[in-house]
């Protein structure tokens, strides 16, 4: 059996903090876990839900272009043209953070928790809380 095909939503939720510990929250609605103190917390934005109804995607096999009319990420769509299937994933924010030694700019995927970073630029290593 072949690996489902899939396409990246372009549309992310608005990225929140937690309410006990002011720390990020994992990319997504619905009820999440902080994963710094593990609160659950239910998340919904009424305006995400609307843009994720109304996002148009394009096949990644005959290339037409679909409106997704799903609320909720990652969704099965099925193309009326071709008859394949494939998932829209949810869209991973990055975010850029400066290396505290030679201030170069590193972009990377927003990601809840402690991440350890080496510079590419100087070998300086340094931590990020998110």
């Amino acid at each position: 059996m072949s690996e489902r095909l899939e396409v990246e939503s372009s549309i992310a939720p608005p990225g929140l903090t937690c309410p006990r510990c002011d720390g990020l929250l994992p990319t997504g609605l619905g009820e999440m876990a902080c994963t710094l103190c593990e609160a659950k917390v239910k998340v919904d934005h009424p305006a995400t839900r609307r843009a994720w109804r109304e996002e148009k995607v394009a096949c990644p096999s005959c290339h037409k272009v679909l409106v997704c009319g799903v609320d909720e990420r990652p969704a099965l769509l099925r193309c009326g043209s071709c008859e394949d299937e494939f998932v829209v994933t949810p869209a991973v924010p990055k975010v850029e953070v400066a290396c505290p030694s030679c201030e170069r700019r590193l972009r990377m995927r927003r990601r809840p928790g402690r991440r350890e970073i080496d510079c590419p630029a100087c070998d300086t290593a340094f931590v990020v809380n998110f």
